[in-house]
């Protein structure tokens, strides 16, 4: 890490809702190298960073002009939306596996619930298909990084080229931008990173609950306890995290079997479902 980023420090932000549970680093506001799951599981369980793609397929361009970032959410790390109302964004991750996209695809669709997804280029590269069918479907699809790498370990150019590489991938499947739509890897973010992110043309999207569903059995969980968490701490603006992917140790799929209790759960509270684009502009 370059001396440019100095101490970790906790993200300035008007909205910090810490999120009820288990209290683990990935669902407070503490800006660390580690806080945050990663795209399919954390790095204590197994890492869901995936191998570099050949960069001759996906170039990195070269940055162009960006679209301002509102005022009020520069700085910030967004963990609730702002707002009274009793709504929710229910937001995907992918990363080293696709195995439950369809299944999620279908729920959401069933439902006619709204979601927000987050990919990384490299998961766009290797699940082209699933990012096609994810943005066919109407739903945003958000910059989630290229290469999963934590970016308190990058210096500021190799940042920006992170973001351009994944942009590039994404719009080349969806025919639209992420942006302004991002989430840190690992949740891992320093504030001198959410300024680089901010002048990029990025809002941060963090989260309000994490489902912990990455876990998988093998974690002690099922698919009810990871709804008990979702529905029980449900607060207006709450953004819940939850992945499409495998755990890689147990092969089980627990924010995809949990998902239409989730929904059932949250409907009997009174809550809606949003997506984050109106939120982010």
């Amino acid at each position: 890490m370059n001396i440019r980023r100095g101490a970790l420090v906790v993200a300035a932000s008007i909205l910090v809702v810490t999120a009820c549970g288990s209290g683990t680093p990935d669902e407070s506001s503490e800006s660390t190298a580690t806080s945050g799951p990663t795209s399919e599981a954390a790095t204590t369980p197994p890492s869901e960073v995936p191998a570099p793609a050949p960069s001759a397929t996906f170039p990195v361009p070269v940055p162009g002009p960006r679209t301002g970032v509102p005022e009020a959410l520069r700085g910030v790390d967004l963990e609730r939306i702002p707002t009274g109302e009793k709504v929710v964004a229910l937001t995907f991750d992918g990363g080293a596996s696709d195995t439950a996209v369809s299944r999620i695809l279908a729920t959401l669709a069933r439902y006619d619930v709204p979601a927000t997804f987050f990919v990384t280029g490299e998961f766009a590269r290797t699940y082209p298909d699933r990012v096609r069918a994810i943005a066919a479907a109407g739903y945003p699809v958000g910059n989630h990084s290229d290469t999963h790498p934590a970016y308190p370990d990058l210096t500021d150019e190799q940042i920006r080229a992170d973001l351009a590489a994944a942009e590039a991938a994404i719009t080349a499947l969806t025919g639209r931008p992420a942006m302004p739509l991002f989430r840190f890897p690992f949740g891992a973010r320093t504030d001198a990173d959410i300024r680089v992110v901010n002048d990029a043309g990025y809002v941060p999207v963090r989260w309000t609950v994490d489902s912990l569903g990455w876990k998988g059995t093998s974690g002690g969980l099922d698919a009810g306890a990871v709804t008990e968490r979702v529905v029980t701490t449900a607060v207006p603006g709450q953004i819940v995290l939850m992945h499409v992917g495998a755990n890689p140790d147990d092969g089980t799929t627990l924010d995809a079997d949990a998902l239409p209790a989730i929904i059932d759960g949250l409907r009997t509270r009174s809550y809606s479902f949003v997506d984050l684009t109106d939120f982010v502009r």
